[in-house]
């Protein structure tokens, strides 16, 4: 009987045990982020670092694993993935967005922002707040941070100094209509390509230009097949970080405020990565024999304005105002 009841405590011990060691691993949510960027870029780097941040500040509830590179599948893909379940977080520009609720795409209107801590201010004010209510309201995803992308300019092999420049240039967009809108205004040919396709497509001559920023021109190595940067500044470029809705439903308010917090310092770490590095980047592709070309903006925006108005793209002028009102 002594021997019977050591070895039915044994077994409860045991069992004990087993529940106890597996309840941490039956509590941890797996959690994917995805994006399109190289793991070089910083929107990679800080978002493997604040994926580690909130698992050491969950005490290893969420375990985020980053996928970069569009190994998930290109931008569009990884924007319904949100709603369809195969992707959890991902970073990726209000222009797609946009599709679903066309106001938050006036980030992109051309030239609606003077320069980088323009576009930071709009990111950080009520407007934006208003508007990433509104999305979630809709869609059920959660706009958390936002990073700088850039000045986006354009290189090609043909330079040119001014909108006329343009005319007929068979030039690489997304299949955005904000990126779209300068392209058409001076009369060239925008045609989107898939981000991951764009160095074979300069290469083969499939098109003649593209637009990013001079970071993007670097890391994606657009420069070794293209010949001239024109600084045309068209768009001051960002990047959202968003929650999938069967992900942030099922956060507590604490953990909610957990994943703000985080992913708003990683942008913010981002983006003073950018800055520092755009700020370099003119006088080492000179040195690396490309043709950097200062352009007329003005007469870009104004063509902008003129053919490609605010209402025709569904933004609104009221939100135009406030963004201008911004920085003074």
């Amino acid at each position: 009987m002594k021997r019977f009841a050591f070895v039915t405590g044994a077994a409860v011990l045991v069992a004990s045990l087993a529940v106890v060691s597996a309840t941490p691993a039956a509590a941890q949510t797996k959690l994917k982020w995805a994006h399109v960027y190289e793991t070089a870029e910083p929107y990679h780097t800080q978002s493997v670092w604040a994926a580690e941040e909130i698992k050491k500040r969950s005490n290893g509830k969420f375990d985020i694993q980053v996928f970069p590179a569009s190994s998930l599948g290109k931008e569009t893909d990884l924007n319904q993935g949100l709603t369809l379940g195969t992707v959890d977080m991902i970073i990726s520009g209000a222009s797609f967005a946009a599709r679903n609720l066309p106001r938050v795409g006036i980030s992109y209107y051309p030239f609606i922002f003077r320069d980088a801590d323009h576009m930071i201010a709009y990111s950080k004010s009520d407007l934006f707040k208003e508007m990433a209510d509104e999305y979630r309201a809709k869609t059920g995803i959660q706009m958390t941070a936002y990073t700088y992308y850039g000045a986006r300019h354009t290189t090609s092999n043909k330079p040119f100094t001014d909108c006329a420049g343009m005319k007929n240039l068979k030039i690489r967009v997304p299949d955005v209509p904000a990126y779209m809108a300068t392209p058409r205004a001076c009369g060239a040919n925008p045609t989107p390509i898939a981000f991951a396709e764009v160095y074979l497509a300069l290469q083969n001559g499939t098109v003649e230009a593209q637009e990013n920023p001079l970071t993007t021109i670097e890391a994606k190595k657009f420069y070794e097949v293209q010949k001239s940067i024109m600084l045309t500044g068209h768009i001051v470029d960002g990047l959202i970080t968003q929650v999938a809705p069967h992900v942030w439903s099922k956060l507590t308010d604490d953990e909610k405020k957990m994943f703000f917090e985080v992913t708003r310092e990683a942008a913010d770490r981002a983006t003073a990565m950018i800055k520092k590095r755009e700020a370099e980047l003119t006088e080492e592709f000179r040195k690396k024999g490309l043709q950097i070309v200062e352009v007329d903006r003005k007469g870009f925006a104004e063509a902008v304005l003129k053919n490609v108005t605010l209402e025709s793209m569904g933004y609104k002028k009221a939100d135009y105002d406030r963004i201008q009102a911004l920085v003074k």
